[in-house]
């Protein structure tokens, strides 16, 4: 609770609003009950001779009871209210938060991080904490008003009627409790937790392999890792099952049987009582309020098992929130260059030794206005080194400089807009083809959008759809080839205009006329630039002004094109490999093609 409201922040005036309401509404519902026995009693003490009995007294009580139950309802209706507008506005902040943080960690927390468990963090957990505070919390208020007046009342009127009707609750929260608060409780509700993250990863990997699975012809059994994590839950959620039947049957008996131990207690009191109307309209009093204690108290073990599961995804929320960010120098520099300077750079995925460094002393030095292009073979580093440059990842010795100021020293802010990144796996979102666009410049204008997209060469098949640019992409819209995806993308950092481009193979989807035109896009676009290009086709890089050659997180080569072949080293072998490639053909049975 504490933490609940430490998350409200400046929501909690309106909490507090809230529990004041739903307390004030908690006591305006117990005056019905109240009535009621205010009635009975004055039926009861004219037994013999009920004509006698003040109806004008039970009327007035009867209107009592109808005014408050009116205005409970309007005080719980108004309690609630606030809470939801709160548990609104919380949701919002706590997404916000969240999102904000992820944005500024390094991409390595996502890497070793599912993506089940990052949805379900942003998602069923804050619904959870959204849903607690505009239902759970006002239905808890008036739980611990409504039990705390009852029980005082009882106290009040007589304490051993009282203790026999709260001793059988009071065994049977004690029961539930020692089954929920034990160290095996706990490590059981752990568990839960921990197999729905992993089904909810499971089912998100299973759904992104669905063609290899229907290309196979398999079912969700050959997709071990799903299958397994269904089958634990179900093994779990059994076991479950069986440890706490038991224990729960006893407690819902005890806190809903209060009649059984009232009733000798109260007829042995009775005989024993000097003044027995006087005892009689007492003990009708419990027989009256006793279904009423039950009631919250039953509301209040299921509330407590909702807070146990609200505090499970606090702290699973906390534990996101306490990864730490991409550090952000407090007095940021601004390079008056861009060129682009590796010195001594060490990386490493997985800094505590468990793996080789992805890259061992790498230095370099890409010039402004040229392109530098990488090479190697697949695992050398390549898109680690382009991955450093925006700082996705820090390395853990050398520096990165742009225009001699390092990158560390940078506003992020100002580094994002420095950079754009051409990824080779393209990410659409599900909106319009002007939105997609405009993601390289927030606020384009729809020139500005369609300027870039002809420069892209998808300008062409956007204006052929019958809505053009604001046709949607993906689920109720149009689907795209791989070339497409890819040249909406480069219409993106095209847009975006920034004075370092980082291209990881931006033409590896197009076929060759197109390719061809990109590429003219491409030459017009890097003018003036500093750039960095991931290459697989070696004949995209020719005219680079230099290549490195990277093997195993090393730079074994470097130079230009011309040069690197004559010293037939790697770099010349890998060429001979790609030209070779290009001759290869599919032949007939029998030889001929």
């Amino acid at each position: 609770m504490p933490r609940l409201l430490e998350i409200a922040g400046e929501k909690r005036g309106l909490l507090l609003l809230a529990g004041i309401l739903s307390s004030a509404s908690a006591v305006l519902m117990l005056v019905p009950f109240i009535s009621v026995y205010f009635i009975l009693a004055e039926l009861l003490r004219h037994a013999a001779a009920p004509a006698q009995a003040d109806g004008a007294l039970m009327i007035t009580w009867g209107w009592i009871a109808l005014y408050a139950l009116i205005l409970g309802l309007v005080l719980s209706y108004a309690g609630i209210m606030c809470s939801h507008i709160a548990a609104f506005r919380i949701q919002y902040q706590l997404r916000i938060k969240m999102t904000e943080h992820l944005g500024r960690l390094p991409l390595g927390y996502l890497t070793g991080t599912s993506t089940g468990t990052v949805k379900k963090t942003l998602e069923q957990n804050v619904d959870k904490v959204e849903n607690f505070i505009a239902h759970k919390l006002p239905d808890l208020i008036s739980a611990v008003v409504t039990t705390v007046l009852m029980i005082g009342a009882m106290f009040w009127l007589s304490p051993p009627l009282a203790l026999a009707c709260l001793l059988p609750i009071a065994a049977g929260f004690a029961v539930q409790s020692m089954l929920m608060t034990s160290r095996k409780g706990k490590a059981s509700a752990k568990q839960y937790y921990d197999s729905l993250e992993q089904i909810n990863a499971s089912a998100v990997q299973y759904v992104r392999g669905m063609p290899a699975v229907k290309v196979f012809g398999q079912t969700v059994h050959s997709f071990r890792k799903f299958y397994s994590d269904m089958v634990s839950y179900r093994d779990y959620c059994l076991q479950f099952t069986d440890r706490y039947q038991n224990g729960y049957i006893l407690f819902k008996t005890l806190l809903v049987s209060p009649f059984t131990f009232i009733l000798p207690v109260g007829v042995f009191l009775l005989d024993g009582s000097p003044d027995a109307i006087s005892f009689a309209l007492v003990l009708l009093f419990f027989l009256v309020m006793a279904p009423g204690v039950s009631t919250p108290l039953f509301k209040l073990m299921m509330l407590a098992s909702s807070t146990r599961d609200i505090g499970e995804g606090v702290e699973r929320m906390d534990r996101l929130l306490a990864q730490t960010p991409v550090p952000e120098t407090a007095i940021p520099q601004s390079p008056q260059s861009y060129e682009i300077e590796f010195s001594g750079v060490t990386f490493s995925y997985h800094p505590d030794g468990t793996a080789a460094a992805a890259l061992h002393q790498v230095s370099f030095r890409a010039e402004q206005g040229r392109v530098t292009a990488l090479v190697g073979p697949s695992g050398s580093g390549k898109s680690t080194v382009a991955s450093l440059v925006p700082r996705f990842w820090d390395p853990q010795a050398g520096s990165i400089t742009i225009g001699g100021v390092d990158i560390r020293n940078m506003a992020v802010a100002e580094l994002m807009n420095t950079v754009a990144f051409v990824f080779q796996e393209t990410f659409l979102f599900y909106d319009t083809f002007y939105e997609n666009i405009a993601v390289g410049k927030p606020g384009a204008t729809l020139a500005e959008v369609q300027a870039a997209a002809r420069a892209a060469q998808c300008d062409d098949f956007i204006t052929r759809l019958p809505h053009g640019y604001d046709t949607l992409i993906g689920e109720g819209g149009v689907y795209l080839s791989g070339g497409e995806e890819q040249r909406i993308a480069v219409a993106r950092a095209i847009l975006k205009n920034a004075p370092i481009l980082v291209l990881d193979e931006a033409t590896a989807f197009a076929d060759p006329e197109n390719e061809h035109r990109m590429q003219l896009a491409l030459t017009e676009l890097m003018r003036g630039k500093t750039v960095l290009v991931i290459a697989h086709r070696l004949s995209s890089i020719r005219e680079a002004a230099q290549i490195l050659v990277l093997q195993e997180g090393e730079i074994i080569e470097r130079g230009t094109h011309d040069s690197l072949l004559l010293r037939q080293g790697q770099y010349a072998r890998m060429w001979e490999i790609y030209t070779d490639a290009g001759e290869w053909h599919i032949e007939r049975a029998g030889g001929s093609r």
